[in-house]
């Protein structure tokens, strides 16, 4: 029996057809920069790196901070777009960095990166959240019931009870729906549309007995009505919740009462 031979050409190693190419372009990410110990006013920096288009934001901004510029300043968690902590502007408008793909924000332009708005920034993409929790505590965001006793059984629900507040159950406070509403922007005093999403999401649950109570609360000069229907919300959403929609039910509820 013969023995194989290797054809030279072969043992060169040459390139199969679709691997010759590298994988990988350039590409400007440009970052609005704050440092309250350095300047009082935020500048833009541009960093440019190669990177494969179909990595996220998120790794881009890690190759920065690791291999560039290890005083970039930026909040990420779970990187898998549940924790929600990566909320940021890019290309103007809220998104999760985690969830961004680079080859769907037009690479080929600077990549424009900034902390989202209405809340104070504290360094670079990092802001202040607190007056976002803050509303969302003021809503009492956890079953209420008039038993104080422990439960004896679980307290069971139907499924079309369910059903009516499932879509405003996916919230995962990233804030991009609240900092994208130019009545917060103009008013932080406003509730904002995360903490009315909270809220509708025991408003409307049938083992929930306060119902009223954050009615009331909502009720305020800075509560659902300061609402403008813009739909900003919706569509900054990164879960796909129907934030509108969702504010336009508690407004109907207070209305009529009946929810």
């Amino acid at each position: 029996m013969a023995t194989p031979v290797l054809d030279k050409a072969d043992a060169a190693g040459s390139p199969e057809p679709g691997f010759a190419d590298s994988p990988y372009i350039t590409v400007t990410f440009r970052i609005r920069r704050f440092n309250s110990e350095v300047s009082a006013e935020a500048t833009w920096e541009d960093f440019q790196l190669e990177i494969d288009p179909k990595e996220r934001v998120l790794d881009g901004l890690h190759k920065i901070k690791w291999d560039l510029d290890g005083t970039l300043t930026f909040r990420r968690s779970c990187a898998h777009g549940i924790c929600g902590s990566d909320a940021m502007r890019i290309n103007g408008k809220n998104r999760l960095a985690c969830k961004t793909l680079i080859k769907d924000i037009n690479p080929e332009k600077p990549i424009t990166i900034e902390a989202i708005k209405g809340l104070t920034v504290l360094k670079d993409l990092v802001v202040d959240m607190e007056p976002f929790f803050q509303a969302y505590r003021d809503v009492m965001p956890f079953l209420i019931t008039k038993d104080t006793n422990e439960p004896t059984r679980e307290r069971l629900q139907s499924a079309e009870d369910r059903e009516r507040f499932d879509d405003t159950t996916k919230c995962i406070l990233c804030a991009a729906c609240t900092t994208s509403c130019p009545v917060f922007w103009n008013d932080g005093q406003y509730f904002g549309p995360a903490a009315i999403v909270n809220a509708h999401r025991f408003i409307f649950d049938s083992r929930d007995e306060a119902g009223e109570q954050r009615l009331e609360i909502l009720n305020d000069k800075d509560g659902v009505w300061r609402c403008r229907t813009t739909f900003n919300c919706t569509d900054a959403c990164p879960r796909g919740i129907e934030v509108t929609k969702a504010i336009a039910e508690v407004k109907r509820a207070l209305i009529t009462r009946r929810y």
